[in-house]
């Protein structure tokens, strides 16, 4: 194999491949990537693919002069590297049984790899046949709902469906809830097709990020097949390019009921402006820490203001003022993480967000515009 590729593009193409290699595994195939160049009728392309086992992605980039047809594999980190590391518009890359050369004007490396045949096999695309639940719906829905969700899931959690995040379709209705148990975001959206019975399934955070990641054109559709046990994604490729396919396999386990968390008759509504809220939410916040999380919210309707309070022990104490746009109910005070309140607020487009509140032991419920809310636990302020 032997072929010059374009280096930005290569590089890009590399990242976001290595976006789904595993950093070690006893198994040294899936901490490469494979690239397989074929001619085709033009000058060619290549095929980057990689898997940790659990989530794969193939792409291709067409930005490439293939010479010699071929496969080979090699180390996600190098390759990254090298790639980042040159300064050189193109490199030559040639390959021969386990090693793989690397070409610029002033530079050679050769790295040394597996053998590409013991690289797993990467799922295609189901047929209409296959029993999947296959829609489809624009970039843009996808990567909103994917920003909207993914901040709220856990980290290694021992309840494991809660480590992803829940994909429900019904028609042309889509939901997305995610929940670390102690705050819960839902967003809603709607897919271009309405076929089917439907499906539900979580899918693992890590396959969502990168699948946010591969949006290049809002404007493009997006393929979704739900299977028993995987989720596969698929990318319209430019100028007849293959599509750019992300698999997944789906999170086990069952889904916390997240209808019953979301509070239904809170009595106390509050609307900011949602930059002011932001900026006065981070600044109480300079003034917490590991023991004192929280920060004290007070929400006087006869002055319209929110007042901030936070306290570090040993470090200070913040008191920060903030315009209410429009207040409903009687005054109330209310402990939460400013960390949490701080990252829903960083998504939301919108200008205006709306708060909920009922009492200050009971969740407060953020909402912007019909198709997305955040249910935040307050925290205990002695």
């Amino acid at each position: 194999m032997k072929v010059i590729c374009d280096r930005a593009a290569l590089l890009d193409a590399v990242n976001l491949v290595s976006g789904v290699v595993a950093s070690r595994s006893p198994k040294p195939q899936l901490t490469c990537i494979k690239l397989e160049a074929s001619k085709g009728d033009g000058a060619g392309r290549v095929t980057l693919s990689g898997t940790d086992g659990e989530v794969s992605l193939c792409l291709s980039t067409s930005n490439v002069e293939v010479q010699k047809e071929g496969a080979f594999l090699v180390p996600a980190d190098k390759i990254r590297q090298i790639a980042s590391a040159e300064s050189d518009p193109t490199l030559t890359l040639s390959a021969k049984d386990d090693s793989c050369v690397i070409t610029a004007s002033h530079s050679k490396y050769t790295v040394y790899g597996p053998n590409a045949g013991d690289f797993p096999k990467i799922p295609e695309f189901p047929t209409d046949d296959s029993g999947a639940d296959i829609f489809a719906l624009s970039a843009d829905t996808l990567g909103t709902l994917i920003t909207r969700t993914v901040f709220s899931t856990a980290r290694e959690n021992s309840r494991y469906a809660i480590n992803g995040v829940l994909l429900k379709r019904a028609g042309k209705k889509i939901e997305m809830v995610a929940t670390d148990g102690r705050r819960l975001a839902l967003a809603r959206g709607a897919s271009e097709t309405s076929g089917g019975e439907g499906s539900s399934c979580i899918v693992p955070t890590k396959a969502l990020t990168v699948a946010g990641r591969l949006i290049d054109d809002p404007a493009a559709n997006v393929r979704i097949a739900v299977t028993a046990n995987q989720i596969v994604i698929a990318y319209a490729g430019g100028d007849d390019a293959p599509e750019t396919v992300l698999a997944s396999r789906l999170v086990e386990g069952t889904f916390p009921p997240y209808e019953d968390v979301i509070p239904k008759d809170q009595d106390k509504k509050a609307t900011f402006d949602v930059e002011l809220l932001a900026s006065a939410v981070r600044r109480a916040s300079l003034l917490t820490n590991e023991e004192s999380r929280g920060v004290r919210m007070h929400f006087d309707k006869g002055n319209s203001t929110l007042t901030l309070k936070s306290r570090a022990p040993e470090a200070g104490e913040a008191n920060i003022d903030v315009e209410i746009a429009g207040y409903e109910g009687d005054d109330i005070e209310i402990g939460f993480n400013p960390q949490f309140i701080s990252e829903a607020l960083k998504i939301i487009p919108d200008k205006q967000i709306l708060i909920e509140m009922k009492s200050a032991n009971k969740p407060g419920l953020i909402k912007a515009g019909p198709d997305f809310l955040y249910v935040v636990m307050p925290v205990n302020l002695q």
